[in-house]
């Protein structure tokens, strides 16, 4: 059996699937680690941290991210090139669901009015009210197309998952795009309500 790949704007023919390599791989850019941090910042060209052209494609990591205040909401902005104040113009929708720990119920839904932006310049959000037991915390990611693109606008799709103030495990799906065709180069996670008390945030250029 023969497959045909585009890879890098090249034809390539494999007889075995082991034969074929990747179109791409995660490079780590940089790690931040929250300590009761009120935020934790990836600005390009600001210690060590690449934001920029150099990929088309980045992705960020949350690993086991614990709020500091009950019921938090993550959440994220960013800066267009020259700009600060986090207040880029965003349109968004979402979605989650839940199942409660006893069972009594589980649901898929859409909730425009609490969680969507319609041209909106507040932070997003990843995923709302988790709770800040010792053993609770949410993990998920977020990835950001071309954001050094000066033609298009820049499309982000984010997922995340976390044990709720219910408790209920809770998913989210988030996806929409920052309405401006200037580079985006610095992004910026926070909770909605005090510090992210702990975890980690990677960032990550796909090659």
């Amino acid at each position: 059996m023969s497959i045909v790949k585009l890879n890098n704007q090249a034809v390539k023919n494999a007889t075995a699937f082991g034969s074929i390599s990747s179109l791409g791989s995660m490079v780590l850019i940089k790690k931040l680690t929250a300590s009761s941090s009120a935020t934790l910042s990836f600005v390009d060209g600001s210690d060590g941290v690449v934001l920029d052209d150099t990929y088309k494609e980045y992705v960020f990591t949350f690993n086991n991210i614990h709020p500091a205040t009950n019921g938090a909401t993550f959440q994220f902005q960013g800066n267009a090139s020259g700009e600060s104040g986090y207040n880029e113009i965003i349109t968004s929708t979402y979605f989650n669901a839940f199942h409660i720990e006893n069972g009594a119920e589980a649901l898929l839904r859409y909730d425009p009015s609490a969680t969507d932006q319609a041209q909106g310049t507040a932070f997003q959000k990843i995923i709302e009210s988790t709770k800040n037991d010792n053993d609770s915390s949410m993990s998920g990611y977020l990835h950001l197309f071309n954001p050094s693109s000066t033609t298009f606008v820049k499309h982000f799709i984010a997922e995340a998952n976390c044990m709720h103030t219910d408790p209920q495990s809770s998913y989210s799906a988030t996806a929409g795009y920052f309405n401006t065709t200037s580079a985006i180069d610095d992004i910026q996670f926070k909770m909605s309500s005090g510090n992210i008390d702990a975890g980690d945030i990677c960032l990550y250029g796909i090659a």
